[in-house]
């Protein structure tokens, strides 16, 4: 697919741009209706089509959970092994659309790899995620950064203090959430990993207060937020923060992202999946 074709679908889905905007750029970029709508197809997200674990999967136990949020209560997408055992702990943080099907997947990934997993729906102040993703995006907009911080700090502290945590926890999060996983690096002190896939880096003078093992994943081809790559490491370098850092070529942002044709790569989807298993195995047990 044109390269342009995605750089603008990446635009609508951050800026955002109205739908009304966003396909009338891409009928003068494809050339017609037509073709637009073929090209929408495959950027568009499939979830059905991508799901990975079924919802319904033998080995695990999911449930729709609750806890005290920062004058809110959050709720939340928990995924765990069958079977009584204290798991490391995992907050899955989901791009800027809210908790979709593709998110709820991961975290049931996340969980059959052996780990207590928790999707957050950062979009419960407002009742939780919409069915219509522009309707999502637009209220991520409107979330109180520091209060939506604070309700992730409180998901963590909400899986330490369950029966069945080891009380060690681990983040990862996409886009949107690869930054929130960032900034929960800085502001967890008891965060033991967090893994950032394309996600907005914190600032340069923030990270000493990094104590947790960071794992940073980028498409080669996002110069939007590959610009903020080198004063980021090198304030990981300057602080002796333990980190890995990945630059995959030639894949776009959301690569990971397996309901997204278009943007999605399965090898560097694959070996980033590895990798970030590899650090929770590391740190979470």
């Amino acid at each position: 697919m044109d390269q342009r074709i995605i750089n603008l679908f990446d635009e609508y889905t951050h800026k955002p741009l109205t739908r009304k905007e966003f396909m009338e750029r891409l009928v003068k970029l494809t050339g017609g209706m037509a073709l637009a709508m073929s090209a929408l197809a495959v950027l568009d997200p499939g979830y059905v089509q991508a799901a990975t674990i079924p919802e319904d999967d033998k080995d695990l136990v999911a449930e729709d959970v609750t806890w005290p949020g920062d004058d809110t209560t959050m709720k939340g997408y928990l995924v765990h092994p069958k079977g009584h055992k204290k798991r490391g702990a995992v907050v899955v943080i989901h791009e800027n659309r809210g908790l979709t099907p593709h998110i709820k997947d991961v975290t049931r990934r996340v969980a059959k790899a052996g780990y207590l997993a928790l999707g957050v729906d950062a979009l419960s102040p407002f009742g939780g995620t919409p069915a219509n993703e522009d309707e999502g995006r637009t209220l991520i907009g409107k979330l109180d950064p520091q209060q939506n911080l604070s309700n992730y700090v409180r998901a963590l502290e909400y899986l330490r203090n369950r029966k069945d945590s080891n009380g060690k926890t681990g983040c990862v999060g996409f886009c949107w959430g690869g930054g929130l996983a960032n900034q929960l690096a800085v502001h967890d002190s008891k965060l033991n990993a967090a893994v950032a896939y394309y996600g907005q880096q914190p600032k340069a003078e923030d990270v000493p207060l990094i104590k947790s093992a960071v794992m940073l994943h980028y498409g080669g081809l996002d110069e939007r937020i590959n610009a903020g790559i080198p004063a980021y490491e090198a304030a990981l370098k300057a602080a002796g923060v333990r980190y890995e850092l990945y630059v995959y070529e030639g894949v776009n942002h959301a690569f990971n992202n397996d309901s997204s044709p278009a943007r999605y790569n399965a090898e560097a989807a694959k070996l980033a999946w590895e990798r970030t298993l590899r650090l929770f195995h590391e740190q979470l047990g």
